[in-house]
């Protein structure tokens, strides 16, 4: 087994290493989730998280590691006869992001439950962590059926297998630990919800602590026993107060005045449920018992709610998350005083073995367009600029109100990531027929596999009441659920486009489909045309937050290379099959088709439109064309794709759903 690195020789992170530890002291704060750059030493701390936890009791030879002092009176491997009991390290359980389902719950012997009537279960990921820690490196990436396996144990501290008819339940509570990069797309609610404590981790930019950094994992690559030997001291001093601050954790105040601060500051920043409240109570008590104190002090709420309220205050998914320090002081400060405290002693907290989370942004720190909605310079009849394209570049305008859109979705039936937009073929959803297994048997279609055994038990000599059932007879479950898709937006930012109001517009519609694409686990993707050039501002990403932040700088100006646009849209697509054949695609072309530079740039923008129809790629096309004049372009370009088109008035009629079936309905007939 290797050697991990030291938790104490992690460098910097105080607020990770303090939210780890609160954790350790009491499991009941609920985890953390770490967000942050990679190469910020989110999985090394966490991973050596486990050399410092408790030792804990376990029912000798019990699978499920029950507690000898209340074992499961429902565990598979009861009932247990008391007295016979052995300690063990509290175990650090790691899920990888591609797990099976039976590998996180446990699976069946599907041959022994039908010959034998047996419920023959080994083990899955989740008993292996009762009790201790389960660890998620990349947990935004989760399928979702795992995130769902994932909320039900967390929410009932039990896992239930059930399997045609067959059902097994055993304990499972554990402390869920996560690790992600923001960029790489956020977590649900639900679950972002589960987590207790969530710290920001980013790279520090002072030269000598990075140049400590190199120094002690070098140190650790060339000899990690005598590194750790080296830490050792540390890491008993740690463990041992750890003990202690658990030891004392019983005995800890938690006066009425400290509630009244942890109700007000959870109502002053309009967070959802109660949850919040709870977690803030427990991690205020768990401050106390790790500083040594009977009494949770105003500083202790105040470290709490700036590790348990930033991920819970987020009101879309567009949101920053932080808290704004201000105004928790304005808070602690208004309602403290009582039971002892001054109300001031969060003015300057002691920062503990954590430190404070300083530097987080402030969720109104993010630069805001000015908001003017004036004609520019130079434009024709109704504020539009000429077609002509040669202005310069335009500040970026502000993006409309997001509005809710219909489901979009791509023709057929696809076999992607599982999400929640196209029908697809999937290993959850509903029931459509049987195969043969190819590989492994993942989901048993009962019916069909007594059918495909039934002729044969004479010939099998079957005598018992069982099926005589073999290999050959196993049949599996043929599902259609739902994927996920690549939603690439391709948006003309030329001068033709830089009236105010109408990019505007443009930016919220494109916002409230990100939204939708959000929620629909898609990935997104974004091109960007004007001058003489498109580029690519977001390569295919689940990070619908870096869209929305691309979007929202994007400027405008100059002429507009349509066909540009389209080819880099269409190499885009190329790459992404490469990368990922089974997803598919659909393309929202935002434009007035005033396509202009070059040689009959119209009748190119053309040529390349056929490129997507040939490949039967679904597109719609947002007709922005304004003004008394409308030279119908847009149209024009939407049937060469093979489309549709809609204006962007019919856009926000949340109209887009209807067009995309329309696309696909006109594919159809043709």
């Amino acid at each position: 087994m290797s050697t991990p690195f030291p938790f104490t020789a992690v460098v910097g992170q105080d607020d990770l290493r303090l939210a780890l530890l609160l954790n350790a002291v009491s499991p009941a704060v609920g985890g953390v989730l770490v967000r942050g750059e990679k190469g910020t030493a989110k999985s090394t701390a966490v991973r050596a998280l486990s050399a410092l936890m408790p030792e804990v009791d376990v029912v000798s030879g019990c699978r499920f590691s029950c507690d000898p002092d209340s074992p499961d009176p429902g565990c598979p491997d009861g009932p247990h006869e008391p007295g016979a009991f052995a300690s063990r390290p509290a175990r650090m359980v790691e899920l990888p992001v591609g797990a099976s389902e039976d590998r996180l719950v446990g699976a069946l012997d599907i041959e022994r439950a039908l010959a034998e009537g047996v419920k023959a279960f080994e083990p899955g990921l989740l008993a292996d962590a009762h009790r201790g820690v389960l660890y998620v490196d990349e947990v935004n990436l989760l399928h979702d059926h795992l995130v769902d396996l994932l909320l039900d144990a967390a929410a009932m501290g039990a896992s239930y297998v059930e399997r045609e008819g067959v059902s097994v339940r055993h304990a499972a509570r554990f402390l869920l630990v996560g690790t992600m990069n923001p960029e790489e797309g956020e977590l649900r609610p639900q679950l972002l919800d589960r987590f207790g404590l969530t710290v920001e981790v980013a790279a520090s930019r002072e030269p000598d602590q990075r140049v400590e950094v190199v120094r002690r994992r070098l140190a650790y690559d060339d000899d990690p026993a005598g590194f750790a030997a080296r830490w050792a001291d540390e890491e008993a001093a740690v463990r041992a107060r750890i003990v202690a601050a658990r030891e004392l954790l019983p005995s800890v105040r938690l006066g009425d005045g400290a509630l009244r601060q942890i109700a007000a500051t959870c109502a002053a920043f309009e967070v959802d449920g109660m949850r919040a409240d709870i977690v803030m109570a427990r991690t205020a008590t768990a401050l106390a018992a790790w500083a040594g104190r009977t009494e949770v002090l105003a500083e202790d709420v105040r470290q709490a709610a700036l590790l348990a309220l930033p991920h819970r205050r987020r009101r879309n998914p567009f949101d920053a998350p932080g808290l704004d320090e201000d105004k928790l002081d304005e808070t602690l400060e208004e309602f403290g005083g009582s039971d002892g405290q001054d109300g001031d002693g969060d003015d300057d907290p002691d920062p503990g073995p954590g430190g404070g989370p300083g530097g987080r942004p402030e969720p109104d720190d993010a630069p805001q367009g000015d908001g003017d909605a004036a004609a520019r310079p130079g434009a024709g009849e109704g504020g539009e600029p000429q077609p002509s394209g040669g202005g310069g570049e335009q500040s970026p305008a502000r993006a409309a109100e997001p509005f809710r859109t219909k489901v979009l979705s791509v023709p057929g039936l696809g076999e992607g990531a599982a999400g929640r937009r196209s029908r697809a073929r999937t290993e959850h959803g509903r029931t459509i027929g049987a195969r043969r297994p190819r590989g492994a048997l993942t989901k048993l279609h009962l019916a069909a596999t007594v059918q495909a055994a039934a002729p044969h038990q004479r010939a099998r000599g079957r005598s018992g009441p069982g099926l005589v059932v073999r290999r050959d007879d196993l049949r599996q479950a043929s599902r259609e659920g739902r994927e996920g898709n690549l939603v690439l937006f391709v948006v003309d930012a030329s001068g033709s486009m830089a009236a105010r109001q109408r990019m505007g517009a443009v930016k919220g519609a494109v916002l409230s489909l990100l939204l939708d694409a959000y929620q629909r686990r898609d990935k997104v993707g974004l091109v960007t045309f004007r001058g003489s050039a498109a580029d690519v501002a977001l390569p295919p990403t689940s990070s619908v937050d870096a869209a929305a932040v691309r979007l929202e700088s994007l400027p405008t100006g100059g002429r507009t290379p349509l066909a540009a646009g389209l080819l880099k849209a269409h190499d885009v697509l190329r790459v992404e099959r490469l990368r990922d054949p089974a997803r598919r695609a659909l393309v929202v072309v935002v434009t007035d088709g005033r396509a202009t530079g070059g040689p009959e740039p119209v009748a190119l923008a053309g040529r390349a439109a056929r490129l997507f129809a040939a490949e039967g790629t679904a597109s719609v096309v947002v007709d922005c064309e304004s003004g008394p004049v409308r030279l119908g372009l847009a149209g024009r370009l939407a049937d060469e794709l093979g489309g549709t088109a809609v204006t962007l008035d019919e856009l926000r009629a949340d109209s887009i759903a209807s067009l995309v079936k329309d696309v696909q309905g006109s594919r159809r007939a043709a």
